[in-house]
């Protein structure tokens, strides 16, 4: 079992203190705690500042290897002296209008084409608030906090997984026990991102982060996949003491939501499976399951575009599944024996996530099957990820070897997640049985 490795609350605390009793003529008064998890939302105050005072409230993360997040909002202080986050409007900045958790959505990287990826879940993200006279440029410091922004809830345990050829990271909610299990799959970036699984974890579900290539000894990339790889995954999940039954859910997003259609389609013990901007077939690299390989979409880069600011724009560079040849790498989810949520971009600059659900969903409608829930988020782009996380609109495409352009707009890319969130823990809980689910903080 490895605990989050965090700041002491009482040294935060001491800090805090110390902030208050210093020069410092204002300070911030965060609720309910400095310390949060980082898809909980926060109320921000900042009190002592003179009425009617112009402040400018600035936000700063850096992630584990050195990148800068920025953002800043301009607020007029209340005839107390107090900004309310929660209620009071944003006159400019990184966004406008009221936003309570503004700060943190609109976070940019001060180098482009970068994104918030948390690589090490036992350690929180430190976010500095910092408020300052609005009067003039880079004016007088006036409050400053630190806050702790982590991913392992109180009693969540993670525990490294190497069992046969599996490799990933199980995280188990507090308390005896079963729960229900779900697999989690990334997308095109190697490794183990666990992020999302750790957060999914604190909710009541025992949840398996699987790698699949780029990680310890396994391909090194994606041009070798076995499906009998994630089915052996599934059975690990399914077996394990902890995970109740009869079946599981899996989740995955872009490339991953091929590789949770097709597990669903092919293998037994899955329940219900989301899939987030995924495609209705195989794409890019072929697949192989007992002998048969299932071949993948390829992509034509004669039809990337450029945008105005210079990034590639690579929609339609897929090709489309229902033509000719390429209907070998549908997927004939039909087969399957369980409950689908398709959670859509409509902004998606990645490819054609709207039409490939729709897709999907006409497949399962035509074989008579209404095993299905779609929603679609307008100016939403590709990568949506856990409340909170910042909107990337750009960044380095590993297979296309150069920067690309996500889509969406930040607010709304913003509430598609809250949203989002709340719709994958509730389909899991309908869908999974309730096992002992609880709730964990942080």
């Amino acid at each position: 079992m490895v605990l989050l490795q965090r700041t002491p609350r009482w040294s935060l605390m001491a800090i805090r203190n110390a902030r208050w009793s210093s020069s410092l003529s204002a300070r911030f008064l965060v609720r309910p705690d400095l310390c949060s998890l980082f898809s909980d939302p926060l109320a921000v105050e900042v009190e002592g500042l003179v009425p009617e005072q112009e402040v400018v409230v600035e936000a700063r993360l850096r992630d584990e290897k050195g990148e800068l997040f920025e953002s800043n909002a301009r607020y007029r202080a209340d005839s107390s002296g107090r900004v309310d986050l929660s209620r009071a409007s944003c006159l400019g900045g990184s966004y406008i209008g009221a936003e309570p958790m503004g700060l943190f959505w609109s976070l940019l990287p001060q180098n482009p084409y970068k994104m918030l990826v948390k690589r090490d879940v036992r350690s929180p993200f430190l976010v500095e608030l910092e408020a300052r006279d609005g009067e003039e440029q880079n004016g007088h410091l006036l409050a400053r906090e630190t806050l702790e922004r982590g991913f392992l809830a109180k009693g969540v345990r993670r525990l490294p997984v190497k069992e046969g050829r599996v490799r990933g990271t199980l995280f188990l909610p507090p308390g005896e026990g079963p729960f229900p299990g779900v697999l989690d799959m990334y997308g095109t970036g190697g490794g183990l991102p666990e992020y999302r699984a750790c957060l999914l974890s604190g909710h009541g579900f025992a949840v398996l982060a699987l790698a699949y290539y780029g990680y310890q000894d396994l391909p090194k990339d994606m041009r070798k996949l076995q499906l009998e790889y994630f089915e052996e995954a599934s059975a690990f999940l399914r077996a394990h003491p902890k995970v109740t039954g009869p079946g599981i859910g899996v989740i995955g997003a872009s490339k991953s939501g091929d590789l949770a259609l097709l597990l669903a389609t092919f293998t037994p013990g899955i329940s219900a499976v989301v899939s987030i901007n995924g495609c209705n077939a195989v794409t890019i690299f072929p697949i192989m399951y007992k002998g048969t390989v299932f071949p993948g979409l390829i992509g034509d880069s004669s039809k990337i575009t450029v945008t105005k600011s210079g990034i590639a724009d690579i929609r339609d560079t897929l090709s489309n599944p229902l033509e000719g040849e390429n209907q070998k790498s549908l997927i004939p989810i039909e087969r399957a024996d369980c409950r689908f949520l398709f959670l859509v971009s409509e902004d998606d600059r990645n490819w054609n996530s709207p039409f490939f659900a729709e897709e999907a969903v006409k497949r399962l409608k035509a074989h008579g099957k209404d095993n299905f829930e779609k929603v679609v988020y307008p100016m939403a782009g590709h990568y949506l990820e856990p409340p909170y996380f910042p909107h990337c609109p750009s960044s380095f495409h590993m297979l296309v070897g150069k920067p690309v352009v996500w889509g969406g707009e930040a607010k709304s890319h913003a509430m598609a997640q809250i949203d989002m969130w709340e719709k994958i823990k509730a389909f899991f809980k309908e869908h999974l049985g309730t096992g002992k689910c609880s709730s964990a903080k942080l």
